[in-house]
């Protein structure tokens, strides 16, 4: 397995433009053998301590496999709604681990 954890920060006033692409996003992950194991939109009362701006959402994904990931990125449904997502979100930190 594959996990994948991404912060996502967005541009100002883009929420709506975001949540059109996710509404897009999310229900391809399965076609390639993912799954969605947390979406977190956490408040800042949710934080003990922090050294880095609060992410607007944090994702938490598993793909079975590498090629399963690079799959879903290139999946052409999903790169006709990408303009959406490079509308909406600022930056994001993608990291990517395997259990241990």
């Amino acid at each position: 397995m594959i996990y994948i954890t991404q912060l996502i920060y967005l541009k100002e006033g883009a929420e709506d433009v975001f949540e059109q692409f996710e509404n897009i996003a999310m229900p391809i992950i399965p076609r390639y053998n993912g799954k969605l194991l947390l979406r977190i939109r956490p408040e800042a009362s949710s934080f003990i301590e922090a050294n880095i701006e609060r992410p607007y959402e944090i994702h938490f994904v598993e793909f079975e496999t590498e090629e399963d990931l690079k799959n879903f990125m290139q999946d052409d449904e999903r790169k006709k709604f990408v303009d959406l997502k490079n509308q909406s979100i600022k930056t994001a930190i993608l990291i990517k681990g395997t259990k241990i």
